[in-house]
């Protein structure tokens, strides 16, 4: 199952260094760890 658009806003407001920041390290670790989550 993937992230919803909804979960993956929440984690880019939360890690972002700015709005609609989904390539700094800190969102893209946070997005993997959350899927690899929800595959466990």
């Amino acid at each position: 199952m993937s992230l919803t658009k909804n979960e993956k806003n929440t984690i880019i407001a939360k890690y972002g260094r700015h709005q609609g920041d989904t390539g700094s390290p800190e969102v893209q670790i946070a997005l993997l760890t959350t899927r690899i989550h929800q595959l466990t």
